[in-house]
């Protein structure tokens, strides 16, 4: 009762109403907040500060920048997206909101989309050497299994791409990059493909934000050709997955297409079965699965490799458990 009291107050006034209307689509950074309300920064951050603190939004730093969204689940959560869906669309203040919120996404989507646009031709030229997207992507959908999986992490999130391929058989998508400008393409795909469960936010892979064992799916898609130790990487992923989660890796059989590290800041010409074998046993999963993805003219161009790990879930014997008793 107390936190639904606390809640209810934290939203009993006007300008907090608005914000959590806002955030009711989509996160927002302090600054968009204070173009869209046409109030000050510091105002603008004390209502946010109520509002996280009644648990009702939460924020998460993104280098330069904090992002504000509310709260993913819990009572807070359906209490302020309720509060989202009753606001009345012909209030003039709320319909002014709505317009300049429009405006903000659009110079935030504009941004991303020249980012994209230069960032395009280099991945046009490496898509080119190995198998479509969508056969890549199929193979990956196989390789993981038909879920349903409550959590997905997705490292090195991208454009967003394997969040929406997986958006079917997941409850919540998180996306991590180290990249903000990145983390914009995604966050306008996301929303352009309406996917309300995904989300990302800024992060190395060898520290993820997130407790141990909270994963059901943790995806890896052709980032670990990018890394100075993948082995790292891929014990850091090991720890965020439940028993029973599953870790899957796309990435490129071992080449000689040494342009892609001049060229393209590939740190790793591809990964033999043997390395990523250790790597994930000594992370204490095991490989279930594993497929080779050959290109129809294979002379310079790239396999894509998929292998699917498995955090096994610790089975107690029952004599032991029989001991414990006994010594109980």
């Amino acid at each position: 009762m107390d936190d639904l009291v606390a809640h209810l107050k934290a939203l009993a006034e006007p300008t907090r109403l608005r914000i959590a209307s806002l955030l009711a689509r989509g996160e927002l950074t302090v600054s968009e907040l204070v173009q869209v309300l046409g109030q000050s920064q510091p105002r603008v951050s004390r209502h946010l500060k109520l509002l996280t603190d009644a648990g009702l939004v939460e924020r998460q730093p993104e280098g330069a920048f904090v992002f504000y969204r509310l709260v993913s689940s819990g009572p807070g959560h359906r209490l302020a997206n309720v509060i989202g869906e009753m606001s009345p669309p012909d209030d003039p203040v709320l319909k002014r909101d709505l317009d300049r919120l429009e405006s903000v996404k659009s110079a935030r989507a504009a941004a991303a989309e020249a980012y994209f646009q230069r960032a395009a031709e280099d991945w046009d030229k490496i898509r080119a050497l190995h198998l479509s997207e969508h056969e890549v992507e199929a193979a990956m959908q196989d390789a993981a299994g038909s879920g349903p999986f409550d959590l997905m992490i997705d490292v090195g999130v991208g454009t967003g791409r394997i969040l929406e391929v997986f958006a079917d058989r997941v409850g919540e998508g998180v996306g991590v990059d180290v990249n903000h400008a990145m983390l914009n393409v995604a966050r306008l795909n996301l929303e352009r493909a309406g996917l309300s469960g995904a989300s990302v936010r800024k992060a190395d892979v060898s520290a993820l934000p997130f407790d141990d064992g909270v994963a059901d799916l943790v995806t890896v898609h052709q980032v670990l050709h990018y890394l100075d130790d993948p082995a790292v990487a891929i014990a850091e992923c090991a720890r965020v997955l439940k028993p029973g989660g599953v870790l899957l890796i796309a990435d490129f059989a071992p080449h000689q297409l040494e342009f892609l590290k001049t060229d393209h800041a590939h740190r790793r010409l591809g990964f033999s079965d043997e390395e990523i074998t250790d790597w994930v046993e000594s992370a204490g999963l095991e490989l279930r699965r594993r497929a080779a993805l050959h290109p129809e003219e294979p002379e310079n161009r790239l396999t894509v490799k998929i292998w699917a790990a498995r955090r096994v879930p610790v089975r107690t014997e029952p004599g032991r458990a029989r001991s414990r008793e006994k010594s109980a």
